[in-house]
């Protein structure tokens, strides 16, 4: 059995890939790592193969027949989802892989993942709801359960597929709506990926669910899993391994929410600390802060969601100005700075 693994980032999130590779060798050092960066790297940076990764994709190689108008219409977020679909085409097309795992940049494996492996030897798709056991405090019913409803029953920050036709199925299903749909629209009922994966266990066969304690224990669900740190060093989660933590929005929502559900488990704060030391030692001063090659014009000015909005919107736009991120006379920044009432309400 062949296992490769794949994540999806920015360069500014280099160093919690980096931690995420290296948690990985650490239980599983014979898996292929793959890095698709969804990105451009800066002057004299150079993410080499064989590194922290066995593979580097960069997402403008995997779409180049959409050009600089399919990367202008997302923002960082969005477009770090949107390659997903296609980078597991390519990675399930690579000759031997019979496994492959997709781990969102900021999440760490702590034991081995066997777990994982023995489902995908049953189920085709393997997914990891946000919650695995009802809510009783009316905050918690609303910070975690009505979550769920509103951006998406499963968390895509993993996803286990079997290279087989069931598991294929789902990845084109995946990889065109993501093309095509891959926006943080919650009015229209659509949140990058993860809503999209409401519909997966009702149009196809093979899907199931990982109820393991250990997997994917997040923020979003720590009021229900109690962590032990063992004087050995074993991490476990109500009795079992704890298998891999999500590190969702350290320095922001996650840590309040962290807070307000992890009071009392002083494990989970150690684990945190952990993390953000594990993020310091992989940090990388080539990288600006705040990089993002898609984030501006192409001389500094910074693209706002309204603009990538109307872009999306218009056709018009998008078939006048092919290369949007171009500064200059006849440009899209141009046409824009000269209507600024075109973005209004967006």
């Amino acid at each position: 059995m062949t296992v490769h693994c794949y994540t999806s980032f920015s360069l500014s999130y280099l160093s919690r890939a980096r931690v995420l590779a290296t948690s990985i060798r650490n239980h599983h050092p014979d898996w292929t790592i793959w890095a698709i960066v969804t990105d451009l790297p800066p002057e004299d940076f150079n993410l080499d193969e064989g590194g922290d990764f066995d593979h580097v994709i960069w997402a403008e190689d995997l779409f180049q027949d959409l050009g600089a108008a399919w990367f202008f219409q997302h923002n960082v977020v969005e477009v770090c989802t949107a390659v997903k679909g296609r980078a597991a085409q390519r990675i399930l097309g690579e000759p031997g892989c019979t496994r492959l795992l997709y781990f969102d940049p900021d999440i760490a494996v702590f034991s081995d993942l066997g777990a994982i492996l023995e489902a995908l030897d049953i189920h085709s798709t393997l997914l990891t709801p946000h919650q695995l056991s009802p809510e009783t405090d009316d905050i918690a019913i609303r910070d975690n359960e009505i979550a769920s409803l509103h951006y998406g029953t499963f968390n895509l920050g993993f996803l286990g597929l079997a290279n087989d036709d069931r598991a294929r199925q789902v990845v084109d299903w995946w990889a065109s709506r993501l093309e095509r749909w891959c926006h943080d629209r919650l009015d229209i009922g659509v949140f990058v990926d993860q809503k999209w994966f409401n519909l997966v266990p009702c149009f196809f066969e093979g899907v199931g669910l990982l109820r393991h304690p250990g997997m994917n224990v997040a923020s979003w669900n720590i009021s229900q899993r109690h962590i032990d740190i063992a004087t050995t060093g074993a991490i476990t989660v109500n009795g079992a391994p704890l298998g891999f933590y999500h590190f969702t929005k350290i320095g922001g929502a996650g840590d309040a929410m962290t807070e307000r559900y992890a009071d009392g488990n002083l494990a989970v704060f150690e684990l945190w600390s952990w993390y953000r030391l594990a993020i310091e030692r992989h940090e990388d001063d080539r990288i600006p802060a705040g990089w993002w090659a898609y984030g501006a014009f192409e001389d500094g000015m910074p693209i706002s969601m309204p603009m990538r909005r109307l872009y999306r919107q218009r056709q018009d736009l998008r078939q006048v100005f092919p290369e949007p991120f171009r500064s200059g006379p006849g440009t899209l920044q141009e046409w824009l700075a000269q209507r600024p009432f075109e973005l209004e309400g967006l």
